[in-house]
C-alpha cells in the first residue's frame, strides 16, 4: 500500500502545474510579462532558477508593466534588425550552378541550407539566416531564376533572386576535329559539377 500512495503522489506532484510571470521570450511558452501555466517541478527546477521567470505573488505581480516595457523595447529593435536585413536580402542576386552528371542531366539539388549558406557569404560573413526561414518548398532542380522568400519576422519578409544554371560537360582537353572522334568511335566530354556561388 505504501508504494502504491508514493507512486500517486510521485505521478501527481509530475502532473501538478503552477503560474509563472515569464522575465524573458521563451518560444514554446510566450514572452516577457505572459503570465503562463507550467508542471509545477519545470518552475521550481529550471525557469524560476535561472531568472527565467517568476513566481505569480502580489509582489511580482507588480512588475509586470517593467516587464511590458522591456518587451516592447526588445520587440521594437528585433523589428528595426529585421527591416534592416530585409533590405539587403532584397537586393541580392545568386548565380548557382546546378550539378550535372556526364550526359547534363541535373542529379544534384539546391536546398534551404544551401541558400543559407550564399546568402551568409553575400552578408558578410558576420549574419546568419537561419535555413528555416527560407521559405523552399521543395530543394531547386531546375535551371532558370527563382524568387525565394525569406520570413525575417512575423512582419516582415524578404525576397532574392536565384539564377540557376545547369553546369553542361566541360571538356578537359583540347576538343577532337570530327575525323578524330570518327576514327575513336565517338568523343565524351567529362563533367565537373559543384554548387558554386560568383566570387568563390
Amino acid at each position: 500500500m505504501p508504494l502504491k500512495r508514493d507512486l500517486k503522489t510521485n505521478f501527481l506532484s509530475f502532473m501538478a502545474t503552477t503560474q509563472v510571470i515569464l522575465t524573458e521570450k521563451i518560444e514554446t511558452l510566450g514572452a516577457e510579462a505572459d503570465v503562463v501555466k507550467v508542471r509545477a517541478g519545470y518552475a521550481r527546477n529550471f525557469l524560476i532558477p535561472t531568472g527565467k521567470a517568476l513566481e505569480v505573488t502580489p509582489v511580482t505581480m507588480r512588475r509586470i508593466n517593467l516587464l511590458k516595457a522591456k518587451r516592447a523595447e526588445r520587440e521594437a529593435r528585433e523589428l528595426n534588425e529585421a527591416q534592416d536585413l530585409a533590405k539587403k536580402i532584397n537586393k541580392i542576386k545568386l548565380n548557382l550552378e546546378l550539378e550535372t552528371g556526364e550526359t547534363g542531366k541535373a542529379f544534384g539539388a539546391i536546398t534551404n541550407a544551401d541558400l543559407s549558406e550564399h546568402l551568409r557569404k553575400q552578408l558578410g560573413g558576420n549574419t546568419v539566416v537561419d535555413r528555416h526561414r527560407i521559405q523552399l518548398e521543395r530543394p531547386i532542380k531546375e535551371s532558370g531564376e527563382h524568387e525565394v522568400v525569406v520570413k525575417l519576422h512575423s512582419d516582415v519578409s524578404a525576397t532574392f533572386v536565384v539564377n540557376v544554371k545547369a553546369k553542361g560537360a566541360e571538356v578537359t582537353e583540347e576538343a577532337p576535329s570530327d575525323d578524330d572522334r570518327r576514327s575513336r568511335g565517338g568523343y565524351k566530354a567529362k563533367a565537373k559539377a559543384r554548387h558554386k556561388a560568383d566570387g568563390e
